[in-house]
């Protein structure tokens, strides 16, 4: 007997009964094992490029846009969208790769060059001849997904060229990583066991107000220790990293819902399994990246001067 009680004690150190542990009150709405498989293997190849690949981050960021574009502009062309693929996908790896050498100027000059194209391009793609059917439709979604892809995700590319600071530029594509994960995480465990106050139940109704809160709250302590301790930054510039990436995250994970919603499609392709698109782990990565780099200057230009 007193074998037994010890076998119980080891497999439940804190003595609690199966009826006090904390039941999930949502289900998480995926395969959860096959889920967390792939994030480790996506974590793993993120880890490669930053240590192990001498500027490895640029390419992987590069070949991320690519997919996540054709991801999209494939889902708009099955809706009667006219998209001119290409000129998005060589107009984001334009972005992208100009940015290395020119920093945002570069990323600026590739992304007015692609408007250009797509306005002229679909002026006269049935000929000069034809009146164009949708022109503004079809130029608007054209110049929402260069936004949305492309120019977001050459911030994420830029947070490894910041090498004003006294940390190593990999350290801040940790932090960025790390504040993500810390985000996603958070929000999925008081989601799943605490959420019960929709935040926009029209747009996602699975997203609420308390996994929110435990993104907020987890993303901001995440943010503090990566940047005191790895950055060599202050606590609030931390904090107000977590904070700023956790709502954009949480935006632009609302925007791709709504986004699907309109084209009546539960996941932008099959290629990540558990996770649904490419773009399905890219949706709030993507806009988070832009406040990231933002503050990160900031931490790296301030460490600079001091």
């Amino acid at each position: 007997m007193e074998e037994k009680n010890r076998g119980e004690l080891i497999k439940n150190p804190l003595g609690l009964s199966g009826e006090n542990l904390p039941k999930p009150k949502n289900k998480a709405g995926r395969d959860l094992k096959t889920a967390i498989g792939v994030g480790v293997g996506l974590g793993a190849l993120v880890l490669t490029c930053i240590f192990l690949i001498p500027h490895g981050w640029y390419p992987l960021v590069a070949l991320a846009v690519a997919g996540g574009t054709w991801e999209v502009v494939q889902r708009l062309r099955e809706h009667g969208y006219v998209i001119p693929r290409w000129v998005l996908i060589l107009g984001g790896q334009g972005m992208v790769w100009l940015s290395w050498p020119f920093g945002v100027e570069g990323m600026a000059a590739a992304y007015v060059t692609t408007v250009l194209a797509l306005m002229f391009g679909r002026l006269f793609h049935r000929g000069r001849g034809t009146a164009p059917q949708n022109y503004l439709r079809d130029m608007s979604m054209g110049i929402f997904v260069l936004t949305w892809i492309p120019m977001f995700g050459t911030f994420a590319a830029l947070i490894s060229t910041l090498n004003d600071g006294p940390a190593d530029p990999k350290w801040y594509v940790v932090t960025f990583m790390l504040c993500v994960v810390a985000s996603d995480v958070g929000g999925f465990a008081a989601g799943v066991f605490f959420g019960s106050h929709p935040m926009a139940p029209a747009v996602s109704p699975k997203k609420s107000w308390e996994g929110f809160a435990g993104s907020i709250v987890l993303g901001m302590i995440t943010g503090a220790l990566c940047v005191t301790l790895l950055l060599s930054g202050s606590i609030w510039a931390g904090l107000l990293l977590g904070l700023g990436l956790v709502i954009c995250a949480t935006l632009g994970d609302l925007v791709e819902s709504q986004f699907k919603r309109e084209l009546g499609i539960k996941d932008m392709s099959a290629l990540l399994p558990g996770h649904g698109g490419l773009m399905d782990r890219l949706d709030g990565m993507l806009p988070a990246a832009m406040v990231t780099w933002l503050v990160l200057s900031s931490i790296a230009v301030e460490a600079a001067v001091v």
